[in-house]
């Protein structure tokens, strides 16, 4: 496991991380010391996965390849709300029976990928870590809003949000964000604790333009 993240990096598959001196100074150990749990999250915006996910997807193979548990995560929650990173306008609001119906299609995806990885790359398949898939919706199904927000969103400070990249750009524009997306970052966040209350998660892949959303998920952490 020593040499994951530098091959990671050579591949061009590892271009920022967050706290920064924290993943040079003690991720490698991390990794090295133990198994860990490794989780990507894929919000079901659509039928299938897009190319936007590759690039998550292979990491999530090297770090299976390599010995850690790996979670995917499919967004059944959060394909309700709208990510805002990385957009100039807000989605268009998915119903319910369509994000289900995404959901199935994406998941099909990810066994099939992960089926073959094992099957033509991975020689000895008892080296591999375990992978789970999971739906953030069997978590926030039975929670109402007050409760929510009462026990969750008091952990965030408005001017920490504020500063993202994500909401910062949006802001400028024209559209402008509704409340539904600025509050996107808090469910992302929150998916994290609670894969590290359960499953001692303790890294999560995702683009450049999910760093703040991660940021916050590591801040509501610790």
């Amino acid at each position: 496991r020593s040499g994951l993240l530098l091959s990671l990096h050579n591949r061009g598959l590892l271009k920022e991380s967050f706290p920064e001196q924290a993943a040079q100074a003690e991720l490698p150990d991390l990794l090295r010391s133990a198994s860990q749990t490794v989780y990507c999250g894929f919000d079901p915006t659509a039928d299938s996965l897009h190319a936007g996910n590759l690039l998550a997807i292979i990491g999530l193979l090297h770090f299976r390849a390599a010995g850690h548990d790996v979670i995917a995560l499919l967004g059944g929650a959060t394909a309700q709300i709208g990510d805002p990173s990385g957009r100039s306008a807000e989605r268009e609001r998915l119903s319910p029976a369509t994000v289900e119906q995404n959901s199935r299609g994406i998941l099909e995806s990810l066994h099939r990928i992960f089926t073959h990885h094992e099957l033509y790359f991975c020689p000895d398949p008892s080296k591999l870590g375990r992978l789970t898939v999971l739906n953030n919706r069997s978590w926030y199904k039975d929670w109402n809003v007050l409760e929510f927000f009462s026990e969750v969103g008091r952990s965030f400070r408005m001017g920490t949000m504020l500063s993202r990249h994500s909401v910062q750009s949006r802001l400028k524009g024209a559209e402008g964000m509704s409340f539904t997306e600025f509050s996107y970052q808090i469910f992302q966040a929150f998916d994290f604790y609670r894969l590290h209350q359960l499953h001692g998660c303790r890294i999560q892949l995702g683009g450049t333009d999910q760093l703040g959303n991660i940021m916050s998920g590591h801040e509501l952490i610790h």
